[in-house]
C-alpha cells in the first residue's frame, strides 16, 4: 500500500514538472557565430523550438538548413518584458545561455559546457541580449 502511494506521488510530481515546462517557438537573427553544447553554429537566422517534454531545444539555422538539438533546464526570473536570447560573451566567443519568451517568468537555460568553462578561465564574461520574435 505504501509503495503505491509513493509511486502515485512521484507520477504526480512528474506530471506537474512536465506541465510547467515553457514552450518555446521563436525566431532570431544572430549576427555572430556562437557555441551551444559541443557545437559551434554560424551567424544567421534561427528558429528555436521546444520538443518532446520541453527540455530538448531544436535550433535550426534557416539559412544553412541545419538543426542542432540541445538539452536545457527550466529557469525562473521576473516576467520577461520581451522575447530574447541571452548569450555569454568572452572576448569574441559567444555561448547561448538562456531563452525567454515575452510575458513568461519561466525560461530555458543551457547548461554551461566544458568549452565555456575553459574559455571563462581566461576572460571576463559579458552578457549579450538579442531580441527575438515570438511565433
Amino acid at each position: 500500500m505504501r509503495g503505491n502511494i509513493l509511486i502515485t506521488m512521484a507520477l504526480a510530481m512528474l506530471a506537474t514538472l512536465a506541465a510547467s515546462a515553457q514552450t518555446i517557438n521563436v525566431k532570431a537573427t544572430v549576427p555572430f557565430s556562437f557555441s551551444v553544447g559541443r557545437s559551434t553554429l554560424s551567424a544567421g537566422e534561427y528558429s528555436l523550438k521546444t520538443m518532446s517534454n520541453g527540455q530538448v531545444l531544436a535550433l535550426s539555422n534557416l539559412d544553412a538548413k541545419i538543426t542542432e538539438l540541445v538539452l536545457s533546464n527550466s529557469c525562473e526570473s521576473r516576467r520577461a518584458s520581451k522575447t530574447k536570447l541571452v548569450f555569454h560573451r568572452y572576448g569574441n566567443r559567444y555561448f547561448l545561455s538562456q531563452i525567454w519568451t515575452e510575458g513568461n517568468d519561466r525560461g530555458h537555460e543551457i547548461p554551461i559546457s566544458q568549452r565555456e568553462k575553459e574559455t571563462a578561465r581566461n576572460s571576463s564574461m559579458q552578457e549579450v541580449v538579442l531580441v527575438a520574435e515570438k511565433h
